[in-house]
C-alpha cells in the first residue's frame, strides 16, 4: 500500500477524536469514580487504538447535579477527578504518546454555586449582576415568557434574593450566562488562555448555539412537527431562547484567541432542527471554528443509506464551507449497537459501523467502549443518576445507559474499573466484552478498530478526500474518496439481509467484512482501491 500520509494539513483535519467520559472510565483511587490519574494510566491503550486525540468530558470543579456540566470553577480540577497536577501529568504523557489532549467547555450555563452568580444574584447592582439573565415577573407574578427548559418545565425559576427570574435553558441548577455581556465574553476567553497555556490542544465547546438570546424575550412559537413530544421543550420552536445571531462575531474573537497558540483546534456541539444552517455559521471562512458536530447519527432510529448521504453531503469539499465530525455514539446518546440492530448481528454490525465510520468526510469521533461494541445498559430506576433520565423516567434517552464503566478484565471486581461499588452499575454482558478478552482475540472489534485506523490513517483519501455518492437504496450504500490521484471505493450493507454490489468484484479490498464475489452478507462491507481512469 503506497504511502500517503505525508500532507500539507493541520494535524486535526480528518484525525479521529476518542472521548472519554472521566467519570466512568478509569478509577485510580478506589472511591466508585473515575478520575484523571485513572484516563493517564490508560493513555497506552488509547494510543494504541491509533487514534489522534483524547476529548474528555468536563472534570473541573463542580457540585456534580449535572455530572460536571454544571461548573462552578472553570480552572480547576473537581476534587472527585484529582487535581491540576493530576492534569498536568496527563497532558504529559498524552503528548509522549503523540496524542492531543482536548477539553469540554460549558460556556453556555455555570452551576447556580459559582462565585460568578452567588455574586449576580445577591444584588441587581453587584459586580455580576448582568453576567447572567434576569428578569421581573409578569404582572400576575408568573415567568417572563414561555421558554421550556430542555429538562422539562420552564425555562425560569424565581429567586427570593433578587426578587426576579433567572433563565436556564437545562437545570435550575445550570443558571444561562449572559453571552450579550462584553465582561462575560472577556472572562470565557481569560478560561480558554487558562487551559490553553497549561498544554491543552483545543476545545470542544457544549451546545454553543445557547449562548445567546433574543434580549427582547419573545415568546417561543409553538411547534408544527408532528414528532415524539415527551418533554414541554419538545412542543416549541426554539426560535428566541437560543441561537442569536451575534454568536458567531463571539466566535470570531474565540478563533482569535486559539489563532495565539500553535496546532490548535475548536469544534462545536450544535443541536436542533436549525443545526445544519448553524454549524455551517460557526465553522465558516477559516475565521470560526475548525469544526462542527451535530446530532444527525446520535439520535437517528436507524442507521441507513439516507441518513449517512443527507448528513455528509450537506458538507462538501467547497471554499467557504467548514470541515464536519460525526459521532455514532456519545455521552448524552443510547449506545449505537443497541439502536441499530438485533442483538444476534451486533458482531458484524459492529465492525461495519466501525469501518463506516472511519470512511466519513470530517473527523470521527469514537466514544470510549465502542471500539468494544459495549452495549446500552438497562439502569433500573433507583439506580439512575442522571437528572434528565430520572426527570423523564420512563420516557427517557437513557443517557446514564451509555455513561456505563470502561470493562477492562473480565474477571476482575467491578471488571477492572474500580476497587469500589461504580457509581453506575456495569453491563451484565461487559465482562464477555472487556479489553483483556479482546486483546487475546485476534478477530475481535477491538483489533477490528485497530485496523480501521491504521487503514485511515495510511489512505489520505480518507482522511481528506471529497465524497461522492456512487449509489445509495434501502440497504445498499456506495460511495467514492477522493483526494488528488487517489480513488478509494467504499461499499456498505446496512441491512440484515445480503445484498448484491455489482462493482464489488472488480476492485482491489483493502479491507471487508462478510464479502464474497459481488455478495455483501448482512452488513458486510468492502473499502477498495479504485485508481483514476
Amino acid at each position: 500500500m503506497r504511502d500517503t500520509t505525508t500532507t500539507n494539513e493541520p494535524w486535526w483535519k480528518g484525525a479521529v477524536v476518542y472521548q472519554i467520559y472521566p467519570r466512568s472510565f478509569a478509577d485510580a483511587n478506589g472511591d466508585g469514580v473515575g478520575d484523571l490519574p485513572g484516563i493517564t494510566a490508560h493513555l497506552d491503550y488509547v494510543a494504541s487504538l491509533g487514534v489522534d486525540a483524547v476529548w474528555i468530558s468536563p472534570f473541573f470543579t463542580s457540585p456534580m447535579a449535572d455530572f460536571g456540566y454544571d461548573v462552578s470553577d472553570y480552572c480547576d480540577v473537581d476534587p472527585v477527578f484529582g487535581t491540576l497536577d493530576d492534569f498536568d501529568a496527563l497532558v504529559a504523557r498524552a503528548h509522549a504518546l503523540g496524542l492531543k489532549v482536548l477539553l469540554d467547555q460549558v460556556w453556555a450555563h455555570t452551576s447556580d454555586q459559582h462565585p460568578w452568580f452567588k455574586d449576580s444574584r445577591a444584588s441587581r447592582t453587584s459586580a455580576h449582576a448582568d453576567w447572567y439573565v434576569w428578569r421581573d415577573a409578569k404582572a400576575d407574578g408568573s415567568p417572563p415568557n414561555n421558554w421550556q427548559s430542555v429538562f422539562g418545565g420552564p425555562a425560569w425559576t424565581w429567586d427570593a434574593r433578587r426578587g426576579q427570574y433567572y433563565l436556564h435553558n437545562f437545570l435550575k441548577e445550570q443558571p444561562q450566562i449572559n453571552g450579550h455581556n462584553a465582561d462575560v465574553q472577556a472572562a470565557l476567553l481569560d478560561v480558554a488562555r487558562f487551559w490553553l497555556d497549561r498544554g491543552a490542544d483545543g476545545y470542544r465547546l457544549d451546545a454553543l448555539n445557547f449562548l445567546m438570546y433574543d434580549p427582547a424575550f419573545t415568546d417561543n412559537p409553538p411547534a408544527t412537527d408532528k414528532g415524539t413530544r415527551t418533554r414541554p421543550f419538545d412542543f416549541q420552536e426554539h426560535r428566541y431562547n437560543q441561537s442569536h445571531a451575534d454568536i458567531p462575531v463571539f466566535i470570531e474573537r474565540v478563533r482569535a484567541v486559539f489563532d495565539e497558540y500553535d496546532d490548535r483546534f475548536t469544534v462545536a456541539e450544535v443541536g436542533g432542527p436549525d443545526s445544519d444552517r448553524e454549524r455551517k455559521l460557526f465553522t465558516a471562512d477559516d475565521r470560526r471554528l475548525n469544526s462542527s458536530y451535530g446530532f444527525d447519527f446520535l439520535y437517528a432510529p436507524a442507521l441507513t443509506p439516507a441518513t449517512v448521504v443527507d448528513a455528509v453531503t450537506k458538507w462538501p469539499d467547497e471554499p467557504r464551507v467548514g470541515w464536519p465530525s460525526w459521532a455514532f455514539e456519545n455521552h448524552d446518546a443510547p449506545r449505537a449497537i443497541s439502536r441499530w440492530c438485533a442483538p444476534e448481528h451486533a458482531p458484524a454490525f459492529a465492525r461495519m459501523k466501525m469501518l463506516l465510520l472511519g470512511c466519513l468526510r470530517g473527523n470521527p469521533i469514537l466514544y470510549y467502549g465502542e471500539e468494544l461494541g459495549l452495549t446500552q445498559v438497562d439502569v433500573p430506576f433507583e439506580l439512575l443518576q442522571d437528572p434528565e433520565a430520572i426527570a423523564n423516567w420512563p420516557l427517557t434517552l437513557s443517557r446514564d445507559g451509555a455513561r456505563t464503566p470502561m470493562p477492562w478484565k473480565h474477571d476482575a471486581a467491578h471488571l477492572g474499573f474500580s476497587t469500589e461499588q461504580p457509581w453506575l452499575p456495569l453491563g451484565e454482558d461487559h465482562a464477555a466484552l472487556a479489553v483483556d478478552v479482546q486483546e487475546a482475540d485476534a478477530y475481535s472489534l477491538l483489533h477490528w478498530t485497530r485496523a480501521v485506523l491504521a487503514l485511515r490513517r495510511e489512505e489520505a483519501a480518507l482522511r481528506l478526500g471529497a465524497f461522492e455518492v456512487i449509489h445509495a437504496d434501502d440497504a445498499l450504500l456506495v460511495f467514492a474518496r477522493n483526494h488528488h490521484n487517489d480513488r478509494v471505493v467504499c461499499g456498505f450493507n446496512l441491512s440484515a439481509k445480503p445484498q448484491v454490489w455489482a462493482g464489488a468484484a472488480d476492485l482491489s479490498p483493502l479491507l471487508s467484512i462478510g464479502v464474497t464475489g459481488a455478495e455483501l452478507a448482512p452488513y458486510g462491507a468492502l473499502v477498495a482501491r479504485k485508481e483514476h481512469s
